[in-house]
């Protein structure tokens, strides 16, 4: 009884420094997925070595061929490895919930924020930071998948491809083409041996009735809140990719279709999330919000609920279905040989990403200084991911 007490103390000191590290990614993460996965490199990689390279960059892959908030997916993905399917749960909570909660009182203030006129001009160094973030990370990564010819034509291959074709269906193509040519490549035999695997079927049936019962009941029942459950519910499963590919399918339904706010309203969201920490999904805060506004408070922040619920619910759910499954397929020879070739494009997917985000940021002197301070300061590590975002904030407001 006494090991077992103190078997469950220690356990639960494990997870208190463990969720304190998702606390400082979330705190310390700018930028959208790409820029997330540098930051979960330097907190979760390199400082506390919950998992090695190799398996972050397989994580990516995982929840890039996955639809959802792809960095969610991935540190959820994490916390299921370090601590089981509870843990994954507290995990999205430390990670999403801050952000959530910002974004949804935010919705509230429009009106405050527009009358004082608050400029964003001070983040204009943000991009430019998280570029360096992307940099150090797609450098580490870079490292460890490039392994021969093969790996390095797909990790080309991978980078172009997405750098010309930005539609969100590239993502899981170009994966899905780098396992395949992994594959077929390979001189090894008996790749596909077979392994016993039992999938949580009740994850999956959880994620199908939701998903059914959620469109019913929005086709029956005129009610805001349930329509726009359903509608963010629906982006978490039919998007690929992070924030930055959800807002343009949120802004054709929200504003264009059902003119639930204005194109000003959407914009100053967007704008203001880009300086938060935390999943870019978080948005959907705000947007479900402003949606429900201009009824009741209640009904307002019950908008707000059901866009920040109904985005991440999906791909939680996911998570919880395909993890174990992950875990056991990664057993079959041929699954290995295909990560060669996944982990190669993954590669090429983060690098190429620091180019399109440098091209939006700008090439402008001051823009390349602070990118190039970021990779000193990450590379050197004598300061810490936060301290630096916070630095870089407040250098933009005071310029």
């Amino acid at each position: 009884m006494r090991r077992e007490n103190t078997s469950n103390k220690e356990n639960r000191t494990q997870w208190k420094v463990f969720l304190k590290d998702v606390l400082i990614c979330s705190l310390g993460a700018y930028g959208g997925p790409e820029a997330h996965y540098g930051v979960f490199t330097d907190q979760m990689v390199v400082k506390k070595d919950y998992l090695k390279e190799e398996e972050l960059v397989e994580l990516i892959a995982l929840c890039s061929i996955l639809p959802g908030p792809t960095s969610t997916q991935t540190i959820v993905s994490i916390g299921y490895k370090t601590g089981g399917p509870l843990l994954a749960f507290l995990t999205m909570l430390v990670w999403a919930l801050p952000v959530l909660i910002v974004m949804s009182m935010l919705s509230f203030l429009y009106q405050f924020l527009s009358s004082r006129n608050i400029s964003t001009a001070g983040l204009r160094y943000v991009g430019p930071m998280a570029v360096g973030f992307i940099l150090v990370a797609a450098y580490r990564i870079g490292k460890k998948v490039i392994t021969d010819k093969i790996t390095v034509i797909l990790l080309f291959f991978g980078g172009i491809t997405t750098y010309f074709i930005r539609d969100p269906w590239i993502y899981p193509f170009v994966l899905t083409v780098g396992g395949m040519v992994s594959i077929l490549t390979s001189k090894e035999k008996g790749l596909w041996n077979r392994v016993k695997l039992n999938p949580p079927w009740k994850y999956f049936i959880a994620f199908a009735i939701i998903t059914l019962g959620s469109m019913l009941l929005a086709s029956i029942w005129d009610n805001r809140v349930i329509q726009l459950f359903e509608s963010f519910y629906r982006y978490g499963y039919l998007v690929f990719g992070g924030g930055q590919v959800v807002i343009p399918v949120m802004y054709s339904e929200l504003v264009e279709a059902n003119n639930y706010m204005t194109n000003q309203e959407f914009l100053t969201g967007y704008g203001l999330v880009q300086g938060l920490p935390g999943p870019m999904f978080s948005f959907s805060a705000y947007a479900g919000g402003m949606a429900a506004g201009g009824d009741t408070v209640l009904t307002q922040a019950l908008g707000a609920i059901a866009g920040g619920v109904g985005i991440f619910l999906p791909g939680l759910l996911l998570i919880y279905f395909v993890y174990p499954i992950w875990e056991s397929l990664k057993k079959i020879r041929g699954i290995k040989v295909s990560l060669k070739g996944i982990n190669a494009v993954a590669g090429g997917l983060i690098t190429v990403a620091a180019v399109v985000l440098m091209q939006k940021s700008g090439f402008a002197l001051d823009n390349i200084i602070v990118t190039l301070a970021t990779v000193l300061l990450l590379t050197t590590k004598r300061i810490p991911a936060p301290l630096i975002v916070l630095v870089v904030l407040v250098v933009g407001f005071l310029l």
